[in-house]
């Protein structure tokens, strides 16, 4: 027979156990709300006029790589409009990719409020160039990574 001190125990234990997977479950919840919270901090200063206008002009660049690039926009770094989108939008991707590097955000969330595949195929040539040029393998390596983890992301959701 079971006495009293015996069944408050296992009861206490139960309340102790029920306690922790409640806190467990709402912690996983919170991670989840704070990730979705900075991915949509990271994309308000992207929905401005200037980032748009960046977007504009640079994916209306016309070129084949890093020299036809030079030859018609200048130096990427340098001060012309077409240099100036592409720092801009660099810098936000090579942010991105290391908040997800780091695993501060989720990358099915980053796909899908930002193109990055369209962005990196447009700018690969440029960064390519300048990571020759520089002698800087490193160069927005960031960048590649996110677009790499989100192509394998955008694979499985097509074959799942």
């Amino acid at each position: 027979m079971v006495d009293v001190s015996t069944f408050s125990i296992v009861v206490a234990s139960a309340g102790v156990f029920a306690a922790a997977v409640y806190y467990i479950i709402q912690i996983r919840h919170q991670t989840k709300l704070r990730k979705t919270d900075l991915i949509l901090r990271m994309w308000q200063p992207v929905c401005t006029e200037e980032m748009a206008r960046a977007w504009n002009r640079l994916m209306s660049a016309e070129y084949d790589d890093f020299d036809d690039f030079v030859e018609k926009y200048g130096y990427p770094l340098s001060e012309n409009p077409v240099s100036i989108a592409f720092s801009m939008l660099s810098m936000v991707y090579e942010s991105l990719g290391v908040s997800l590097h780091r695993k501060i955000v989720d990358a099915d969330l980053i796909r899908e409020y930002f193109p990055v595949g369209a962005m990196w195929r447009k700018m690969k040539p440029v960064i390519e160039g300048l990571r020759k040029q520089r002698n800087s393998p490193g160069y927005l390596l960031y960048f590649e990574y996110l677009y790499n983890e989100v192509e394998q992301l955008q694979r499985g959701v097509k074959n799942g």
